[in-house]
């Protein structure tokens, strides 16, 4: 029988075209098992109201309230028919607060005889603002009648206490949708469970089609908790088996084991050390080397604060690899970051990085770097010494990816800053070994635990949490500007005491400000906040210091738009301590190492994230001397966008911070980003709530993978990887 199975069924042949093409357009539906995953965002119950108090503006609500007032208005009109026209107001409550609905015109008619005082209905439509009031204009609405009298539009769609609301738009409510599930739901019956009997029963989780039918027509808050429990497991655990048959996959790779040789290279850069490395970077460095010391790619996720010494581990991983014969390339994100490796990694060989040079130390290796803005003349050079072997170290930015860019030996890749690269770059690298090179991966940003599992789960996590010593702690402090605008002038003066003490200062400011005054852009509105100034601007903020309170300062600026070689001279002259003050957009974001430099000024500090606050942060007290961070914002003291930098003026916990990133923003985001406002993959698991789950299902998924690699006893679970891993999906679990 060639049937379609029941979930793939298109939804144009089972609600017809008009509803499938808004399913499609707006929700990204496409399919009946597509809607049968669109789960409920909340459900009301029947006796009980919801919150009129808390609705938010401008976006689209679902309220279920009662009729407490309607009032038909006529008022002189030259458009209407013999010129009167018509308004009907509805007043609804629902205990916690009252709203007002308008009507006009022809669309007056129908509510006048069905919203009367004291019906109880669902209204949908987007809140606004009308004479200091909130009120829905046109609202679409639903009936809800007691008694199942109505024959074909009765309440039967609404059977059971609890009504579902499901996440909806202005041209699909979210009724409509109910009503959609409604007609579908009989297929739930056939949903093929993906996960294996053995492991549903273990841990008494109900069945998928009952867990489908619980969620969308519940008639107890315990069928809702079954549901979502099952629903969380489904997630979870396909997820953890597509990242599981990735490492599977890897393993099977093979690879050329890197072992140093024991009196080579490594043990030269490690004897000319100044300083002892902390326990972490031993230990981290360990594993590194027992998984360079495989015969098959490391695949390895390096975490560690800003400052915690990560790119000494990578050094030193990259010095073993020299030694033990091959290549080792570096990549950075952008230019600036690039010759900044470049020069700490020279730096700190000293002698060894002179190969082939007079004057270059016994076991000495070539440092080459690349980038895309270098000369021609220079680009033949190193694109030569790579080519012949002679460079065992290459530094660069996605340049070196090129095909005209030929290894002799690649045996490691370290990419700074995992999430600006793309799976294309790590592949189109990967293909420049004889055989798959070794990978480390290293990234500033602490990622919780479980977003570890889920976001980077292909790699193995190594953590170094420990600053070296000698690193000073950084005072944080928020700077109400508009409370308490001389705290502000107070900011500047401490600017001016640390350069008297012979320091620097960073600003750092959202925006560049030499856009196009594009009104459109002016106008974004952050935090709900109606009159909303633009953001500062680097252009604009270095003109006034300078002209004011940092008069007589040098002062120089820093961003994106700036020529390579104009950026990298300002960035010189700052590091040599020619400049006071550097004004500069989040280019400084990564990287940028200037030890003198002691305090940081961030305007506008609320339009940044946490993370990004946190990251920027750890570019002052490089050096010995304590560091300053003053966070700038005009919000009142109430919002949420304050209490977000009093959590970063309060903790130097990045690990903490970015729980509370991921706590304030919604959770898809962190698995949704790449998918450009497509429905996430992760519906009903919340990555820090479902800690234990994403780890137990880790587990699972690695036993079920490593017994059966094809899952050829387990249809329904490879049914489900194929859905996941539709297009979309794969290039974001591949990006990480």
């Amino acid at each position: 029988m060639d049937l379609v199975p029941a979930l793939q069924e298109p939804l144009k042949k089972v609600l017809g075209p008009a509803t499938a093409k808004v399913m499609a357009e707006h929700l990204g539906l496409h399919t009946v098992g597509d809607l049968l995953h669109h789960y409920p965002r909340r459900y009301e119950e029947r006796g009980q109201l919801t919150h009129l108090a808390d609705l938010p503006m401008d976006e689209h609500v679902t309220v279920v309230a009662q009729v407490a007032d309607a009032r038909l208005h006529t008022f002189a009109s030259s458009k209407a028919p013999r010129g009167k026209g018509q308004r009907l107001e509805v007043t609804i409550t629902d205990g916690s607060g009252r709203l007002q609905l308008v009507f006009f015109g022809h669309g007056v008619h129908k509510p006048h005889k069905e919203l009367l005082p004291g019906t109880r209905a669902m209204f949908a439509g987007k809140v606004s603002v009308f004479n200091r009031r909130l009120q829905l204009a046109h609202p679409a609405y639903e009936l809800l009648r007691g008694g199942d009298d109505d024959g074909a539009e009765s309440v039967e769609s609404w059977a059971g206490a609890l009504i579902p609301l499901y996440p909806a738009t202005a041209k699909l409510e979210s009724w409509k949708i109910g009503k959609a599930v409604q007609t579908v739901l009989p297929s739930a019956q056939e949903a093929v469970d993906p996960l294996p009997g053995s492991l549903r029963e273990g841990r008494g989780l109900v069945s998928l089609p009952e867990a489908l039918l619980k969620i969308h027509r519940p008639h107890t808050k315990a069928d809702i908790e079954e549901a979502r429990a099952r629903l969380k497991w489904d997630e979870a655990f396909v997820l953890q088996v597509a990242l599981a048959r990735r490492r599977h996959a890897e393993t099977q790779l093979p690879a050329v084991p890197r072992k140093p040789s024991p009196d080579g290279l490594l043990t030269a850069f490690d004897d000319r050390l100044p300083f002892t490395l902390t326990e972490g970077q031993q230990k981290v460095s360990r594993e590194i080397f027992d998984d360079l010391a495989t015969d098959h790619p490391m695949h390895r996720l390096l975490q560690g604060e800003v400052g915690s010494g990560k790119t000494m581990v990578a050094l030193r991983a990259m010095l073993a690899v020299v030694d033990a014969g091959g290549q080792a390339v570096m990549l950075a994100p952008t230019e600036v970051l690039a010759q900044q490796h470049h020069r700490s990694v020279v730096e700190m060989m000293g002698e060894l990085a002179e190969g082939g040079m007079l004057g270059g130390a016994e076991h000495a290796t070539k440092v080459v770097l690349l980038t895309g803005s270098m000369g021609t003349a220079a680009r033949r050079h190193a694109l030569l010494d790579l080519a012949t072997g002679e460079a065992g170290i290459v530094i660069g930015t996605h340049a070196l990816i090129e095909d005209k860019v030929q290894f002799h030996d690649l045996g490691l890749v370290v990419v700074d800053e995992q999430h600006r690269f793309g799976v294309e770059q790590r592949d189109a690298l990967r293909g420049k070994g004889k055989q798959p090179p070794h990978l480390l991966v290293m990234t500033a940003t602490p990622i919780p635990r479980t977003v570890a599992m889920t976001v980077f789960g292909d790699l193995e996590t190594s953590v170094l949490d420990q600053l070296p010593a000698g690193r000073s702690p950084i005072a944080s402090h928020v700077v109400p500007a508009a409370d308490k605008p001389h705290f502000l002038a107070r900011a500047w003066e401490r600017v001016r005491e640390e350069v008297s003490n012979g320091h620097q200062a960073y600003v750092v400011c959202p925006r560049i400000g030499d856009e196009d005054d594009d009104p459109k852009k002016k106008s974004k509105q952050l935090e709900g906040d109606a009159e909303r100034r633009p953001p500062l601007a680097v252009l604009d903020i270095a003109e006034q210091l300078a002209a004011g309170p940092l008069q007589g300062l040098r002062v120089e600026v820093l961003h994106g738009r700036m020529q390579p070689d104009d950026k990298d001279a300002v960035m010189r002259r700052f590091a040599a301590g020619e400049t006071d003050v550097l004004v500069a957009t989040t280019v400084i974001e990564v990287g940028v190492n200037v030890p003198n430099a002691t305090a940081m000024v961030i305007m506008d500090a609320d339009r940044f994230g946490v993370s990004q606050l946190h990251q920027l942060r750890g570019r002052v007290g490089r050096g010995s001397a304590p560091g300053l961070c003053l966070l700038v914002t005009e919000m009142p003291e109430a919002s949420p966008a304050r209490q977000r930098l009093g959590a970063v003026a309060g903790t130097l916990d990045g690990f903490e911070l970015s729980r509370i990133d991921l706590e304030q923003r919604r959770e898809g985001d962190v698995l949704g980003q790449a998918q450009s406002g497509a429905r996430t993959s992760l519906r009903v698991l919340a990555v820090i709530e479902d800690e234990e789950i994403i780890a137990e299902a880790r587990e699972e998924a690695a036993a079920v993978v490593a017994a059966d690699p094809e899952l050829t006893g387990l249809p329904g679970l490879r049914t489900a990887l194929e859905a996941l891993l539709d297009e979309e999906r794969e290039q974001y679990l591949e990006k990480g």
